[in-house]
């Protein structure tokens, strides 16, 4: 049975958790957004604290390795990372399209589609089967009325994630259902247990966040003197 502390820092929600042999049995969530520089720290420390634990404790760090928000990605990686190095235990990582899939309520889909907002009309997504198996490779997709007509065609399909509603004037097709979410730490559980007991660590020296996209710096129209 191990003992894994869980982070997710990948949307504009920041969430930790711990698990015990693949079920989530603690969470504490921030629901204010991009509080991730600054609260990722603090809430793992509530969490174990509450449950009258230390790092030293955990068998493993999972985090979630992307795709999403290019600053939240870095900080919790970063965070985990730092973990993992001073407590001496090995790190996990869990997809972010693979913790929406697993949040999907239950309902008679033929394909769950988790879509995270990549703005505009843009999603980071994938497509999965009802029972989590991912079908199709990650990507940067703009959404359009002719996205997704083949699964659409055969079924009742879910969209679900913070980047789901905005797609769903594009998606006009009955068998389109949308569900607002967001990746949950807890979400984590079973996948982190699973490679946990596989061995499949992350090189702490050169795991790197699945950004998908490059980071696009802007420069600010403010006048600063």
């Amino acid at each position: 049975m191990a003992l894994i502390l869980l982070l997710d820092t990948s949307t504009s929600l920041l969430s930790v958790a711990l698990s015990r042999d693949g079920k989530a049995v603690a969470q504490k969530v921030c629901k204010e957004p991009r509080q991730q520089a600054s609260l990722t720290a603090p809430l793992v420390k509530e969490i174990l604290d509450s449950q009258g634990l230390k790092v030293q404790d955990c068998d493993a760090i999972c985090v979630s390795k992307g795709p999403g928000s290019y600053t939240g990605l870095r900080v919790g990686v970063s965070t985990a990372k730092g973990l993992a190095f001073g407590a001496g235990k090995p790190l996990l990582s869990v997809g972010t399209l693979d913790m929406l899939a697993n949040q999907a309520p239950a309902g008679q889909w033929k394909y769950i589609v988790p879509m995270i907002d990549a703005r505009r009309m843009e999603v980071y997504t994938a497509v999965f089967s009802p029972e989590g198996r991912q079908l199709t490779p990650v990507e940067a997709r703009i959404i359009g009325p002719e996205s997704f007509a083949d699964e659409l065609a055969q079924g009742p399909v879910l969209f679900i994630g913070d980047g789901a509603l905005k797609c769903k004037d594009a998606l006009t097709s009955a068998n389109a259902h949308f569900v607002e979410d967001w990746p949950l730490a807890a979400s984590m559980a079973e996948a982190a247990e699973k490679a946990y007991n596989e061995k499949r660590f992350e090189d702490l020296a050169y795991f790197e966040p699945f950004y998908l996209k490059d980071f696009v710096a802007t420069v600010s129209r403010k006048q600063l003197w």
